[in-house]
């Protein structure tokens, strides 16, 4: 599925080195201390997962949640969205899939996107002095 690899290459692209030291020591549970000095790049942070069958292109809880705990809210938004639009699970499906982690990621999606015109809250102009 060419939509799962372009999520892993634009996540790829927004993940450091400190923040792959950071989603690693996430996983620390998961990935054994000898292990983890060979992921030298997010890339290699993927396919790790994957060959354990943590990451799969309808599999993306684990990554969610490494990123909720890591306080990535822009790459758990970016995975959120691939779930809505890619795999087509809406909001109210996603409560009975094992791909969700949604209360706290929905927050995320809410903090994140923009404001309609009807949610900015107007001024009004400043008072004309007497």
């Amino acid at each position: 599925m060419a939509e799962y690899g372009s999520l892993l290459s634009d996540l790829s692209e927004n993940i450091t080195s400190e923040d792959l030291r950071q989603l690693k020591s996430a996983c620390k549970e998961d990935i054994p201390e000898g292990e983890s000095d060979h992921i030298a790049c997010s890339r290699d942070w993927f396919t790790y997962l994957e060959e354990r069958s943590k990451l799969a292109q309808d599999n993306l809880s684990y990554i969610e949640h490494i990123f909720e705990i890591s306080r990535r809210p822009d790459l758990l938004t970016r995975v959120i969205e691939y779930r809505t639009t890619v795999l087509k699970i809406s909001e109210d499906d996603e409560i009975d899939t094992k791909l969700t982690r949604i209360p706290s990621a929905k927050k995320y999606k809410d903090i994140i996107r923009q404001p309609s015109e009807d949610e900015i809250i107007k001024l009004a102009p400043p008072p004309k002095k007497a």
